[in-house]
C-alpha cells in the first residue's frame, strides 16, 4: 500500500486530485471517466464525486493500481 501525505495545514485533498497525483489519470479532463467507470472506491465503497473529501487515513482503491492511504 502506498501512503501519500498531506501537506503541512492541509486536512484533506480532493479525490480528483489524488487521483491526478498517483497518476491513476494522465489528465483532469479523464478523472470524471475513471469515477464513473466504477473502478474507484474509498473505504472499499464506490465512488463517483470528484469532489468527495479525503482525510489522514482514508484507502483509496483503483482498478489495477496500488491502494493509496492518506497519510
Amino acid at each position: 500500500m502506498r501512503t501519500v501525505d498531506l501537506r503541512p495545514g492541509e486536512d484533506t485533498i480532493r479525490l480528483g486530485q489524488l487521483l491526478k497525483l498517483v497518476d491513476a489519470v494522465p489528465t483532469g479532463a479523464q478523472v470524471k471517466d475513471v469515477l464513473f467507470s466504477g473502478d474507484v472506491r474509498v473505504n472499499g465503497e464506490p465512488e463517483e464525486r470528484r469532489g468527495r473529501q479525503l482525510h489522514r487515513g482514508d484507502v483509496v482503491s483503483v482498478e489495477g493500481l496500488e491502494d493509496v492511504r492518506i497519510g
